[in-house]
């Protein structure tokens, strides 16, 4: 929890101060639009990058805040209710079909690959996963002693492949792009 709050309010900040600069200037020219594929610039202005009518990155600071907060109280040593863990685990389930939706705007209607943007997918999905990974194994969710089996000795197996199958469909989506830089 503290790695992925760390690293996803990391991002998030790099996207806000970024989207602060295209406010105040049009023309800046964010760092991380290094193409015409990599670029978050476009990806910021666009609708879906206010989807509630503020910039998404703000949800990403204030929750990758509480949850590296919460890291560090587990690390130190509290324990959590269990209604704080369910909590938690449906805020990263409704986070990381949130992350699905934007990459499928991301590479399906905008056309375009954000890399900040791309850490926050990484890190949201790792959160979900393990939040869900540590309430399984807790008792906390329960589920069928076959699936705890399955989710304990592969888990790191499952997160890999989810994120191959995102990664095939970047390559996928932009492949006469990647190619052409060969």
């Amino acid at each position: 929890m503290l790695l992925t709050g760390i690293v996803g309010w990391l991002a998030s900040f790099q996207l806000t101060v970024d989207d602060w600069h295209l406010l105040k200037d049009p023309s800046y020219r964010p760092p991380c639009n290094i193409s015409p594929v990599v670029s978050c610039g476009s990806v910021m202005s666009s609708p879906q990058g206010s989807l509630f009518g503020f910039p998404n990155m703000l949800l990403g600071l204030g929750a990758f805040a509480a949850v590296a907060a919460l890291g560090v109280a587990v690390l130190c040593g509290a324990r959590l209710h269990r209604r704080l863990w369910l909590a938690l685990n449906a805020g990263a389930l409704v986070a990381v079909v949130f992350v699905h939706w934007l990459i499928w705007q991301s590479l399906y209607e905008l056309n375009k690959l954000c890399p900040y943007c791309a850490v926050v997918w990484v890190v949201t999905i790792a959160l979900f996963w393990y939040l869900m990974v540590h309430c399984v194994e807790r008792g906390i969710v329960r589920v069928p002693r076959g699936a705890l089996a399955v989710v304990r000795d592969t888990h790191w197996m499952l997160l890999g492949a989810w994120y191959g199958v995102i990664a095939m469909l970047v390559l996928t989506r932009f492949w006469t792009y990647w190619s052409s830089l060969l």
